[in-house]
């Protein structure tokens, strides 16, 4: 599905006159003057540029359609916060800052997501083993006294886990319903 978006905004995309160093300069001369009128042109003639950027940044954790959208987010503050110099380098500059951030983001989500499941993990094989040596299921409070952690934190990782098998079942279950 992602695929097809992506498709069909690379369709639109050669509908998009290319926007030429001349009318750049004119837009962006009138858009010096306040002259508002001229940002959609100015956004609209530059997508294909950020859309090069943002190809730069594929198969780094973020799905192209997220990419585009940073960039196409970057572009239209670029445009709204240029004040002068040369607008291309401005423009490169806020882009790649703006994909760097998300690709960044993306990554410390999956450091933590791994984090979280280690400690499911974790967790759970501590439970079997002191449910075995207790002949009944651990406390919060004993499992958090074996894990040396807070009740707090192992109720946090006990719903975590509820969570995860929540969507597991609902995923199933959507599967089911579509066959």
């Amino acid at each position: 599905m992602h695929d097809d978006f992506y498709q069909m905004y690379l369709e639109e995309l050669e509908q998009i006159r290319n926007l030429e160093r001349e009318e750049e300069e004119k837009l962006l001369f009138r858009l010096s003057q306040g002259d508002m009128s001229v940002r959609d042109r100015l956004i609209e003639g530059n997508l294909k540029t950020v859309l090069e950027y943002a190809k730069e940044y594929e198969n780094q954790g973020v799905v192209m359609n997220d990419l585009v959208q940073e960039a196409n987010m970057a572009l239209t503050f670029a445009v709204g916060g240029f004040d002068g110099g040369d607008f291309q380098t401005y423009l490169e500059d806020e882009v790649r800052k703006a994909l760097e951030s998300v690709v960044a983001e993306q990554k410390q989500e999956a450091e933590i997501e791994e984090e979280m499941l280690a400690r499911v993990n974790v967790l759970q094989q501590v439970s079997s083993m002191m449910a075995k040596e207790l002949g009944r299921e651990a406390t919060v409070d004993e499992l958090a006294e074996k894990m040396k952690m807070t009740p707090d934190e192992i109720k946090g990782i006990m719903k975590i886990a509820l969570d995860a098998v929540n969507v597991s079942q609902a995923e199933h279950l959507k599967m089911d319903d579509e066959e």
